[in-house]
């Protein structure tokens, strides 16, 4: 792509945002005075209806008033669209230049549309009372939903196939067992079967590379003391935060009195999907 081309590319594409991003920011400022009560007297309308609300566009304006219906479907207010097949076609209006050149394809006005559709929606849901739970209810099979409904207790390790080992053995024991669990670490228990360290593939990693010979090194100067832990109640989702904010990717699953339940790490929420 020759240099002039590739400037003109940018420049109509700069345009384009910047024409756009004008037209919003005009409608915006339009919502004063009668605008803004033909606003909330829309919202009111919507709220009270009692079937459905039926939205309806042809041509680029369908495709709008098909995610505009969509967006109402799932914040609580029923809705779907219908096709005026015997409408004509014709744009949007509601701006004064669209962003496309010749000022003919629908760009500007499809936008502002979408806009205020969106606007609509979300002063309609917060007239409802409409929560993140009950978003959640209506996209119960999305990752969103997975994400926010799965507890711990649901995704973690089960006791049985968590690597766990007593304080007291061997390096060489608490190899064997993490490579059997194949979790890439094992947890250290004391003398009454509570969590006292973690010890990690990569804590082997950081043995190897101060000597290559661990003849005379014990499991229990290996292990990270306290580890972080997790109770089976909390949501997958913080779990996730947890692993996020200590830059961590497993954890350990205890009761408040440090007695081991399982763990997680994130190979079990990415199988999950909650990930």
């Amino acid at each position: 792509m020759i240099a002039k081309t590739r400037e003109r590319t940018l420049k109509l594409a700069r345009d384009t945002l910047t024409i756009e991003a004008t037209a919003l920011q005009t409608m915006r400022d339009r919502l004063e005075g009668p605008n803004a009560d033909a606003l909330v007297r829309a919202v009111e309308l919507l709220h009270d209806c009692k079937g459905r609300i039926v939205v309806s566009g042809i041509g680029k304006s369908g495709h709008i008033a098909r995610k505009i219906a969509a967006t109402f479907a799932s914040t609580g207010s029923p809705a779907f669209f219908v096709h005026p097949a015997e409408a004509s076609h014709g744009d949007l209006g509601s701006v004064e230049k669209e962003a496309c050149p010749l000022n003919l394809a629908p760009t500007t006005s499809t936008t502002a549309a979408l806009a205020m559709g969106d606007a609509l929606a979300v002063a309609l849901l917060d007239a409802r009372g409409f929560q993140a739970e009950d978003f959640i209810r209506s996209h119960p099979g999305g990752r969103l939903g997975r994400k926010q409904l799965s507890y711990v207790s649901e995704v973690m390790r089960s006791i049985d196939e968590t690597p766990k080992i007593s304080i007291q053995a061997s390096l060489q024991e608490a190899l064997l067992e993490m490579t059997a669990k194949r979790m890439g670490m094992v947890i250290t228990l004391d003398a009454s079967n509570k969590v006292a360290g973690i010890f990690t593939d990569g804590d082997l990693r950081r043995l190897l590379e101060k000597s290559t010979n661990l003849d005379g090194v014990t499991l229990k100067e290996a292990t990270t003391s306290a580890p972080r832990t997790i109770p089976p109640a909390l949501l997958a989702e913080e779990a996730i935060e947890m692993m996020e904010k200590y830059r961590i990717n497993h954890l350990v699953v205890a009761d408040n009195n440090g007695t081991l339940l399982g763990a997680l790490n994130l190979h079990d929420l990415f199988a999950a999907k909650v990930i």
